[in-house]
């Protein structure tokens, strides 16, 4: 190259301002990995794309280094201060060793810019910034010349709305390319298309989404559509722009830059390689004859013509001709590829898990991975109910929708489209925090019922303080932590990242409600749903000792052999302690308020009335002696006479079994003491029939107030008979008379049964409160432990049924016989886990299966809502909520008579587990699978006792799916038999459950740790399943389909968008590809083969 040396030497002196940098380098030649010398000290500056080597910063310029078909390659260590700057044309590379590391990247950011290559990007992007700009003066000048109606007061413009129907995508269009023209007239063209859109107010180029890649072809056509969610602020004036890439080397897609990592657009020459552009507004497609847009494709100077592209108006009720012929004949030729490669780890085992794992990146993935869900939840699509009947309730629960539109083509040549929506749900905080607050009212009642136990014997006192003291300080936690989930903003779902957060732990993760919107052309459309969501642990506290299931057997063990300091109250007994307090609490207040109408009604001289009130003040003080009649509150009751003061044990009290009080009913001789005094102490003093007489007196004095009912309602009749004919005014008189004389007969009646039952309440209340004392002092403080974290993983999982009942509730309001099986019979809910028995996993394992049991005692009702706000209502106790649902007047209306009256709907939750990971492998080889299996059989029974009571009560042709029941038979026997075939990894255990599930109208839950990776890879395996076995998807497509399913959705090569965040983070990798489960499976085999040669290699090394 020819250059003036003077021109040089006079710029190599310039002053610094006139430098893009300068500074002290030791620089040296380097061939190979050999340095021709020692690095020497040099002070550099560059300008442009020369850099000047000086002695120092007075002398004058030793060498010039000219940066052209250079690159810069940086190392990653974080203690290396040193680049090395490689040249194409063969000459000595340059290293290059700054004082620190800022010091070292600063100066790889500035000599990668200075590269000829760099340089040239940004004519390119400079050059493509000016036509943006053209074409938002161009819109500019076309609004001036708007009408005055679209200008509001401020002078601000108005845009023109797309009318849609509510509650479904703004817009949606579907693309394809004719005549791409290549570099070379012999290569064959991998494309994709970037969108990105244009808002007219901000005038911002957005990237919005991709299509998938297309090879081999110059006439691409893209499965994947664009769609634009409800409230995305898309206007008629809004600009969408279309860019068509070349992928040249897809093994590059994810390769980082150094050179120019502050650019958002990748260099040409890696990955991929700019076609073409064209521009359209959507007012322009939405208002086109034919709904359809050719565009021309232009280089980035606007000047060459490389193709053209079309834009296809998409409506879900419509269909599209032509094509079809065309994508079918082509089958072998196109080939689609998704963007991330499989990564290859060293221990020779495919993995799908990003290399980079980084924190943002992690958040990333989580709502990423959840965009490439399958939906695997069928319902029939409401044919009556108006979207704008279902909007309110639905917006109360749901927010963020996130669209996905395809177009796949039917084994009969025809297209089927379907759309595909995500949203997060509300009730990931909603539930948690009622539940929590539920949780410390139920606490601060029970640390009452504590104190109110009168006095005790110094060591059950003492017993008393302790049990208080820490009970006080879990309380105080769930207030933290309720306090610190009220300040909760922003994203209204917890990623994986934050499963370890303290005050977070009560939040399932990554809880969404995925749907997909099939439309085929011969066949009734159909709505697929899933709800997917990490499996619900106590990730905070960890799984060090196990999962909840390991350790509630280990306390209850523990909990036998207590010795001396506490009472042995089994769980059954301390369970109905609790339902025993439930029922006094509830039933009470009901009763004292049905005596008192019976008054009124008496006062009022209302026969009517009266029978009425009589007939209620009857059924609820039933119930209430109904409650009383274990055995457990007569030993709870001998037991706290044993714990007063002056009262001396030789043992402690235990309760007695009421097999073994009806043995001492029968036997009152010496085996029979001998008997007592083992189980519960004897006290010479106390009299055992007190009990009775005292709840006997509750049933004598209600036959009291209904006797003497009976007798003043029977000479009213008779006097009513024989005065019939008397004289208006004097039977007034008399009617007054008598209301006075009904009062005054039933007052103290009714006072007597009220002064009966407040001695019975005060009696059962602190009997029953003891046996929880014991419950708690027999395991501090592992009890309240124990308690705190079968809490935390019951929020998880009640967060996930409220979501699944509210929508599986709203798509079958027209599906009378889904209500009718959801009253008669209850809601069969179906948990799909992908955990592993290995590591930390099994302990996830066991607090999954815990809280997805605890789930058996939630019920559900629907109400009519009587405002606006229709989140869930949530009352009730541990071990007994009852979820309120509620519903517009419209749609309640819908509802059976049953429902409507407010039967309470019952939940039966199975799970059947699958571990397919290498963890597993691991498990089954050389760990232990038994906790699986023991989860699988169990599930397998509680699925065959909903399908025995389904075929009791339901008739045989009430639900679409249950028209053969031989097949569904079938189906549990195959079930049934695999489950105890045992084999490694069957994942048929899955496909048959969820089967079953659909076919008995259930909802369809699919968890893993954090419901990314395994969950996208299981649930969309299963939708282009059951799109190709319901829908007739052509089976030369099934890959493509899938491929398209598991792809980026949002964003272009080498970026990441953070959903969380909304920031743009550039250069990294994109989101994870997922594969088959078969293909999981030959990996993990892999690694299997890999262990064991490597253990026989060095057993014969050391032998």
């Amino acid at each position: 190259m020819r250059f003036n040396a003077k021109d040089l030497a006079l710029l190599a002196k310039r002053p610094s301002c006139c430098f893009d940098k300068e500074g002290k380098l030791k620089i040296c030649r380097v061939v190979g990995d050999e340095k021709l010398i020692e690095p020497r000290e040099r002070w550099c500056r560059l300008k442009g794309n020369l850099l000047f080597l000086m002695k120092n910063k007075s002398s004058e310029a030793s060498e010039v280094v000219i940066l052209e078909r250079c690159w810069v390659v940086e190392f990653k260590s974080k203690t290396d201060v040193s680049i090395i700057l490689k040249f194409q044309s063969g000459e000595p590379d340059l290293y290059i060793e700054a004082a620190s590391k800022p010091d070292c990247e600063a100066w790889a950011v500035a000599l990668g810019e200075a590269n000829s290559e760099g340089l040239r990007n940004k004519i390119q992007q400079l050059r493509r910034l000016i036509m943006e700009i053209k074409e938002e003066r161009a819109s500019e000048e076309a609004h001036q010349f708007l009408p005055s109606s679209q200008v509001d007061s401020l002078g601000e413009p108005q845009f023109t709305s797309i009318q849609r129907i509510a509650n479904e995508p703004k817009l949606e269009f579907s693309l394809a390319c004719k005549g791409l023209v290549a570099a070379t007239r012999d290569r064959k063209l991998n494309t994709f298309i970037q969108v990105s859109v244009v808002h007219p107010a901000e005038h911002i180029l957005t990237r919005y989404s991709s299509t998938e890649i297309v090879e081999g072809t110059r006439d691409p056509l893209f499965l994947t559509g664009v769609t634009f969610p409800p409230e995305y602020p898309i206007y008629e004036e809004t600009k969408i722009k279309l860019t068509v890439y070349d992928v040249k080397d897809k093994s590059q897609d994810t390769v980082r830059t150094s050179v120019l990592p502050d650019h958002k657009e990748p260099r040409a020459d890696v990955g991929r390689s700019f076609l073409g552009c064209a521009t359209f507004r959507v007012g322009d497609l939405v208002k086109s004859k034919e709904q359809q847009l050719t565009l021309t494709l232009r280089t980035s100077d606007g000047g060459k013509t490389v193709g053209t592209i079309e834009v296809n108006l998409v409506k879900m009720g419509e269909f599209e001709d032509g094509e079809m012929d065309h994508i079918t004949t082509d089958a072998q030729d196109q080939k689609f590829l998704c963007f991330l490669p499989l990564k290859s780890c060293s221990c020779g085992f495919l993995s799908a898990t990003c290399a980079h794992n980084t924190e943002n990146l992690e958040r990333m993935t989580d709502r990423r991975a959840k965009e490439e869900c399958a939906l695997v939840r069928e319902c029939t699509a409401p044919e009556g109910l108006s979207g704008k009947d279902n909007l309110p309730s639905l917006n109360a629960v749901l927010k963020n929708p996130i669209c996905k539109l395809y177009r796949f083509p039917t084994s009969d040549n025809k297209w089927m489209r379907i759309r595909e929506q995500m949203a997060e749900t509300t009730l990931s905080f909603h539930v948690p925090k009622e539940l929590i607050n539920l949780h410390i009212k139920e606490d601060m009642r029970r640390n009452q019922e504590l104190k109110d136990l009168g006095e005790l014997a110094p060591h059950w006192d003492n017993m008393r303080k302790s049990v208080i003291a820490h009970c006080d300080q879990m309380l105080s936690m769930y207030q933290d932590t309720l306090a610190e989930l009220g300040k909760h903003t922003g994203s209204s779902f917890k990623s994986s990242c934050s499963k370890g957060e303290k005050t977070l732990e009560f939040i399932p993760i990554n809880l969404h409600l995925q749907r997909m919107h099939v439309h085929s052309p011969r066949l009734k459309d159909a709505l697929y749903d899933v709800i997917t969501v990490g499996a619900p642990a106590a990730h905070f506290q960890g799984f060090k000792n196990g999962g909840l299931r390991k350790l509630l057997s280990k306390f209850e063990a523990e909990r036998r052999n207590t010795g001396y300091q506490c009472i042995y109250y089994s769980p059954e007994n301390t369970a109905k302690a609790k339902e025993v307090l439930s029922n006094i609490n509830h039933l009470q207040p009901l009763i004292s308020s049905h005596a008192d109408l019976l008054l009124n009604s008496a006062s009022q001289h209302s026969p009517d009335s009266l029978k009425n009130s009589l007939k209620m003040l009857s059924e609820k003080t039933e119930l209430f002696v109904h409650a009383f009649k274990d055995q457990l509150v007569r030993s709870a009751l001998l037991a706290l006479y044993t714990a007063r003061p002056g009262c001396v044990l030789k043992k402690p009290a235990v309760p007695r079994s009421s097999a073994e009080e009806s043995d001492d009913l029968k036997h009152q001789d010496h085996s029979s003491q001998i008997k007592r005094q083992d189980s519960i102490p004897h006290h010479s003093e106390y009299d055992e029939e007190e009990w009775d007489r005292v709840w006997a007196n509750v049933g004598k004095s209600l036959n009291c107030v209904i006797a003497m009912v009976d007798r003043l309602l029977e000479k009213d009749n008779s006097s009513k008979t024989k005065e019939g004919e008397s004289d208006p005014s004097a039977a007034d008189c008399k009617v007054l008379h008598a209301g006075g004389d009904w009062y005054e007969q039933l007052y103290p009646l009714v006072i007597t049964l009220k002064d009966c039952m407040g001695e019975v309440v005060t009696r059962a209340k602190q009997s029953m409160a003891f046996v929880l004392l014991q419950e708690l002092a027999c395991g501090l403080p592992q009890c309240l432990m124990l308690t705190l974290r079968r809490d935390i993983v019951f929020s998880q999982a009640l967060a996930g049924l409220v979501c699944g009942f509210i929508i599986k509730l709203h798509t079958s309001l027209h599906d009378q016989g889904f209500l009718q099986q959801l009253h008669t019979v209850g809601l069969l809910v179906q948990y799909e886990g992908l955990l592993s028995t290995y590591s930390e996993e099994a302990g996830m394992l066991e607090d999954m299966a815990v809280g997805i049991s605890d789930l058996q005692k939630v019920m559900f009702k629907v109400i009519e809502a009587k405002s606006e706000d229709f989140l869930p209502i949530i009352t009730g106790r541990r071990e007994h909520y009852v979820i309120e649902v509620q519903l517009p007047a419209k749609m309640f209306e819908l509802l059976p008579q049953e429902i409507k009256e407010g039967k309470l709907l019952r939940m039966y939750p199975v799970l059947f587990n699958v571990g397919i990971n290498e963890q597993q492998t691991l498990a089954e080889r050389f760990g232990d699978t038994t906790l699986q299996e023991n989860i699988n059989q169990e599930n397998l029974e509680l699925l065959k006792e909903y399908y025995n009571l389904f075929t009791e009560k339901m008739p045989p042709d009430c639900l679409p799916h249950f028209q053969e029941q031989n097949d569904l038979k079938g189906l549990l026997e195959n079930l049934h038999q695999n489950i105890q075939a045992k084999r490694r990894k069957n994942v048929e255990i899955m496909w048959l459950a969820a089967t079953i599930c659909r076919k008995l109208n259930g909802v369809r839950f699919t968890c893993c740790k954090s419901a990314k990776d395994r969950t996208s890879m299981s649930v969309t395996l299963e939708q282009c399943s059951i799109l190709r076995d319901e829908h007739q998807l052509h089976k030369d497509f099934f890959i493509r389909a899938l491929d398209c399913m598991r792809r980026q959705t949002q964003g272009a090569l080498n970026e990441s968008d953070d959903p969380e965040t909304g920031c743009l983070t550039d250069n990294k990798p994109t989101s994870r590809h997922f594969y088959p489960v078969a293909l999981l499976l030959v990996s993990s085999h892999l690694l299997v083969v890999w262990l064991i040669l490597s253990l026989a290699l060095l057993l014969a090394k050391y032998q």
